[in-house]
């Protein structure tokens, strides 16, 4: 009996422990990593501080604000500096008229055949009939010998040609308001002379002399023109004012005004659509848009863009706006290579309103104001 009693004893022990093994057993195989040694936690390494105490720091809490990048607004241009840049670019692109004219001029005989390869020369040049003929008399009187003494050519031709392009018109372009109300310039144009490119070039100009500007985008018709304002906008930092695509452009022009006067802006610079095809619906929607915008503001300034290179074609398109809407300045776009510089003479006779800005290149600074004596000396090179 006693035997066993010692027997199950002994057995039960042996099972007791038996169980404990195969419980701790099972716990660790649960740590042991699965074959392979992945995890589906990708930790950091430990750190020096984990390796000291034997437990992972605090993690850290970021309180940095975000960073925002600001897009880079450009610094335009100064009106002096690119008024020497563009005297410089206008003598290369104009000097072949006014070396033309001097080497005629200075022969020693003027004769009938002479004062005829002038007149072809001025005639070539756009200047026109009436122009040329009204130069080529002035010249023809000017350069007889008087006294015994023959008048220096050069100086006789520039003073005619600085006459001829004109010294009496007034050429600011006026581009601040009243009362404390912004100046508006309505810009107008067919579409390809440059309308859009001139109004980002003006903007530059004014934020150059340290205005404030806002741009209004009323050529809802073309999305392209529309983007390409914004991004005229951006690059000088100042506010543009879109509409839908396809929308009322009187609607864009007249929200731009209100954001220019709630803002306290010195200028709004309004951008058109220019469809010749149909001459009412386009003489109905400039009038339409002058008249919203002078519900809160004067409009200042209405500044016809013109292409330098289309000749006769550009004087055509002048007349239909002219007819229009009240244009107050012309605007000289792409001045330079190809284009004649006796467009300057035609366009003006033809408005009766002076030429007030001229572009000469591709360059976001490569517009300035028109100046009758630097125009002459760059022809003259």
């Amino acid at each position: 009996m006693g035997d066993w009693l010692y027997l199950i004893i002994a057995i039960a022990v042996v099972g007791v422990l038996t169980l404990a093994g195969l419980l701790t057993s099972g716990r660790r195989r649960k740590q042991v990593p699965p074959p392979g040694g992945g995890t589906d936690v990708i930790a950091p390494p430990p750190t020096e501080a984990e390796v000291a105490t034997g437990a992972p720091p605090e993690p850290a809490v970021d309180t940095a604000e975000p960073v925002v990048e600001a897009p880079t607004v450009e610094k335009p241009e100064s009106t002096a500096s690119r008024l020497v840049r563009l005297r410089q670019r206008l003598s290369r692109s104009q000097g072949g008229l006014g070396k033309g004219l001097l080497a005629l001029l200075s022969r020693d005989r003027l004769d009938e055949d002479t004062w005829e390869e002038i007149e072809d020369t001025l005639l070539t040049a756009d200047i026109g009939v009436a122009p040329t003929q009204a130069l080529v008399e002035r010249l023809r009187t000017r350069l007889r010998v008087e006294g015994g003494q023959t008048p220096d050519v050069r100086t006789v031709l520039r003073e005619e040609l600085i006459e001829l392009v004109g010294t009496d018109l007034d050429r600011r372009v006026q581009v601040t308001g009243t009362d404390g109300k912004p100046g508006v310039v309505l810009v107008v144009g067919v579409n390809g002379a440059g309308k859009t490119t001139t109004v980002g070039k003006i903007a530059r100009i004014l934020v150059a002399e340290d205005l404030t500007v806002t741009l209004g985008a009323a050529d809802t018709f073309r999305a392209a023109a529309v983007d390409q304002l914004a991004t005229w906008g951006e690059r000088v930092g100042v506010e543009v004012v879109r509409g839908p695509e396809g929308g009322d452009p009187a609607s864009v022009a007249f929200e731009a005004v209100r954001h220019g006067v709630d803002n306290g802006v010195d200028t709004v610079l309004v951008d058109t659509a220019g469809r010749l095809q149909n001459k009412a619906g386009l003489m109905d929607e400039l009038g339409k848009i002058k008249r919203v915008i002078e519900k809160q503001a004067d409009v200042t300034e209405v500044l016809l863009v013109l292409d330098a290179t289309t000749g006769q074609n550009g004087l055509i398109q002048a007349r239909v706006f002219s007819e229009i809407v009240d244009v107050t300045g012309i605007v000289l776009t792409k001045l330079d290579g190809s284009a004649k510089g006796g467009i300057v003479v035609q366009v003006q006779r033809e408005l009766g309103v002076p030429v007030k800005l001229v572009g000469l290149g591709e360059g976001p600074d490569d517009m300035a104001p028109f100046d009758a004596a630097a125009f002459v000396d760059a022809l003259l090179g």
